[in-house]
């Protein structure tokens, strides 16, 4: 199926923790968003995450008082064996504030720290349950899944495979063939 989209519509493929946050976020600055998922449900790897989510410069750091820094956390993160020094940048730069957003947008607990291998200081976040991934994750699709129900703003396809973007003769995407 080929199906051509609103302009002021983001179309978001892919319902892990990646695109329940960018579909999220298009929601919250006013847009509309359409996000299409291969799956029967939404979700992806990201809910088998057990250890937590990394972030540098966070509230619950600061509270502790964990000296860490993007400086740090980017240092740890090449160390590590990265490949693209730039969007490592991108990665540790935003990971304090992507935090920060999923516990007070979510008002998901994310105050336990962990120093996991290869980190220098404790940046791994989680709250108090046994799989924070999916804890995190279906925060983020059950927020999604309730502007769906209740406005125009959010729709969500599960079961659809992606293809192809349809771009227009300018290169703006403009819609997505998906079966």
């Amino acid at each position: 199926m080929a199906t051509v989209f609103p302009t002021n519509q983001a179309i978001v493929v892919g319902g892990g923790l990646g695109g329940m946050s960018a579909a999220n976020t298009v929601v919250e600055n006013g847009g509309r968003t359409v996000l299409v998922d291969k799956s029967s449900f939404c979700g992806g790897n990201s809910t088998k995450a057990t250890s937590g989510i990394n972030g540098a410069e966070t509230k619950a750091q600061k509270e502790k008082g964990v000296d860490d820094s993007i400086a740090l956390f980017t240092s740890d993160t090449l160390k590590g064996g990265a490949k693209k020094p730039e969007l490592v940048k991108i990665l540790c730069g935003n990971s304090g504030a992507d935090v920060d957003w999923l516990v007070e947008k979510f008002n998901l607990d994310l105050s336990l720290l962990a120093r996991l291998g290869g980190h220098s200081a404790p940046r791994t976040h989680r709250g108090k349950e046994r799989f924070p991934g999916m804890t995190i994750t279906y925060a983020l699709i059950q927020m999604l899944e309730k502007i769906a129900e209740r406005t125009d703003k959010a729709r969500i396809i599960t079961k659809a495979r992606a293809h192809r973007l349809l771009m227009n003769s300018a290169g703006v995407c403009v819609g997505l063939v998906y079966e």
